[in-house]
C-alpha cells in the first residue's frame, strides 16, 4: 500500500507542517517538493523550551492488517529522525521508531510490530502498535539541539 509516493507532485499537498510554536517554541521548517521528492528541512531551536519540528499527514482510517513493515525511502543528512504513526489522528500517543540517515538515500525497514507509543517524548506503559488501523503518519526531527536539519524522501509504503 503507498502512503506517499513523491514522484507524484500533488502527493505533498497531503502533508503540513507542526513546529514546536504550538507550546511556545521558535523552531521553523518548510516542506517543498523538487524532481521525485519531497524536502522537510529546517532550524531547531531552543528557546522557550522548543526543540522539535516535525511534518504529518492524515487520512480516513485504513485497515493495514496485511501489512507487517513500512518502507521509506529517503536521504537523510546524518542525524536520526523519527518516523511515527497514529491509528487515530486525535489519540494522545505517537507510535514511533528512530531513523538513523546517513546522507545517502538508504531504504529503512520498520516492522510495525517494533512501533512503541510515546507521548510529549516519553514513553508510555502499553502495548507496542497493535498494525490493524492506520490514520495518520509523520516524521519528526527535534535532537536536544538547535541545529538545522533536512531530510529527503521519495515514499514511504506499507508491504
Amino acid at each position: 500500500m503507498i502512503l506517499a509516493d513523491f514522484s507524484d507532485e500533488s502527493a505533498i499537498n497531503t502533508w503540513y507542517v507542526v513546529n514546536d510554536d504550538v507550546m511556545g517554541g521558535r523552531s521553523d521548517a518548510t516542506l517543498k517538493q523538487q524532481d521525485n521528492y519531497m524536502i522537510f528541512k529546517g532550524e531547531i531551536s531552543l528557546d522557550n523550551n522548543g526543540g522539535f519540528s516535525s511534518i504529518r499527514s492524515d487520512f480516513k482510517a485504513r485497515d493495514i492488517s496485511s501489512y507487517s513493515t513500512v518502507v521509506i525511502e529517503l536521504k537523510g543528512d546524518g542525524k536520526t529522525y523519527q518516523f511515527r504513526a497514529k491509528t487515530s489522528r486525535y489519540d494522545r500517543q505517537s507510535y514511533v521508531s528512530y531513523v538513523e540517515t546517513n546522507g545517502e538515500w538508504q531504504t529503512i525497514s520498520i516492522n510495525l510490530a517494533d512501533l512503541y507509543p510515546v507521548f510529549r517524548g516519553y514513553r508510555m506503559r502499553m502495548a507496542n502498535f497493535d498494525g490493524k488501523l492506520l490514520e495518520e503518519i509523520g516524521i519528526l526531527f527535534g535532537n536536544k539541539k538547535a541545529e538545522a536539519f533536512e531530510l529527503q524522501i521519495k515514499s514511504i509504503i506499507l508491504k
